[in-house]
């Protein structure tokens, strides 16, 4: 269509004004418009509008939880429309792992620039299309991201107190000095007052001792850790010393899976599968009274039949029954499998890529990324455990105190 001189084309006129605008216009702008959208897909994931009665409706809205949004006019607020049921995310617009991709991307890259990929990592840099990148940008790629990992790592912990903590290690392979080693990257998850689980520190150390623990749990204390009552972990002797040089007054709870892998050791491989049994229906009991009738029906069971076992479990009781002073609502979440093993599985998914790291730099860089995520998902979701719940364990241990009841002196003296 042709547009006479003194005429208006709407379309024009609006571009020029927006080009002239100010950032602040735009960005306010397309703030309002990603809201709307995001309102009105999750309208579509209810099933009705914001507010409105229908039989269609399969979920409600409750409520927003805010994002930062990097755009060329600036950063943008946007608010993710919360559902009472399940989570409503957008992917079409927002990346639940933006830092962990970021970091897996420099750590590879930094990898090839070395010199140290192999054929396998010269396809993978390819398939990320980082073929290009040069070392100074990796490393301003790298700036960001090792600033927010630091931060991570250090904040205080000051949404206790973190009533139940998980601690696990997991080896790397590094290159230093010419040579490929293995490196120990020490992690501990906690509970806080919130019923809500949290990654409280990360640490790369040279090999898993006593010492390396106890100067991540000092450390992990120094920046607000208390209140602990129950710590999970395997059985490695410098872990379980430091745990209780450094936590005085919590107990520890041996983890069911890495125990089961030490009984497996000593029991023959035709008759694993019904020791395995056996051990899972100690757990199954509903009660206290009964877990423990249930241990010693198992070691009954073992005693003739298969003495190495025996000796195993029986030395093990006390290990693998710390859980049974709290109360049973909570056992699940104590002893039903390692607390870390799915955080473990999202940490070798990413690391398995990489295979053999430049640096501890790298390791501390994509691992940190991985449990800043995360930990940022943990927030969002719903509790890990109830607030009763919590309440309840704390007061395990404490004295109870019986309520004294006055005599009423007025009947007495009517």
């Amino acid at each position: 269509m042709t547009v006479a001189p003194h005429d208006i084309d709407p379309a024009r006129f609006l571009e020029d004004h927006l080009a002239q605008a100010s950032p602040d216009l735009l960005r306010e702008m397309l703030g309002t418009f990603i809201n709307q959208l995001l309102s009105a897909d999750a309208d579509q994931v209810c099933g009705a509008a914001y507010g409105t009665v229908s039989s269609d409706r399969v979920n409600r809205r409750n409520g927003y939880r805010h994002r930062d949004f990097d755009t060329r006019t600036g950063t943008i607020d946007v608010k993710i429309p919360k559902l009472r049921q399940g989570t409503y995310f957008p992917e079409w617009l927002l990346e639940r792992r933006r830092r962990a991709e970021a970091a897996l991307t420099t750590v590879v890259a930094t990898s090839y620039l070395l010199g140290v990929s192999t054929r396998r990592m010269d396809d993978l840099v390819k398939t990320l299309g980082i073929t290009g990148l040069s070392k100074s940008q990796v490393s301003e790629m790298a700036r960001d991201l090792d600033e927010h990992v630091d931060q991570f790592r250090h904040r205080p912990l000051d949404a206790g107190p973190f009533t139940f903590v998980a601690a696990d290690a997991l080896t790397m392979k590094v290159r230093e000095g010419g040579r490929v080693i293995n490196a120990v990257v020490l992690v501990a998850t906690g509970v806080n007052a919130d019923g809500r689980r949290e990654v409280l520190g990360l640490r790369v150390a040279t090999s898993e001792t006593g010492a390396a623990w106890s100067s991540f749990f000092a450390d992990l204390v120094a920046r607000g850790l208390s209140g602990v009552r129950l710590v999970t972990s395997d059985a490695h002797q410098g872990l379980v010393e430091a745990i209780a040089a450094n936590l005085p007054g919590a107990a520890w709870q041996r983890c069911r899976t890495h125990y089961a892998a030490n009984l497996m050791s000593v029991t023959p491989k035709s008759s694993w599968p019904w020791v395995k049994t056996l051990l899972g229906t100690i757990f199954d009991q509903p009660d206290k009274e009964s877990v423990h009738a249930q241990f010693d029906r198992v070691l009954d069971a073992l005693e003739h039949k298969l003495p190495r076992s025996f000796e195993h479990l029986e030395a093990a009781r006390e290990e693998i029954l710390a859980f049974t002073v709290f109360d049973k609502s909570i056992w699940r979440q104590i002893w039903s499998n390692n607390p870390n093993e799915r955080l473990n599985r999202e940490i070798r998914r990413r690391t398995d890529v990489v295979g053999i790291f430049p640096n501890r730099d790298a390791i501390i860089r994509l691992v940190g990324a991985v449990l800043a995520e995360q930990h940022d998902e943990w927030a969002e979701q719903r509790r890990y455990l109830g607030l009763d719940a919590i309440a309840a364990a704390r007061r395990v241990g404490e004295p109870v105190t019986e309520e004294v009841i006055e005599p009423d002196l007025r009947a007495l003296t009517a």
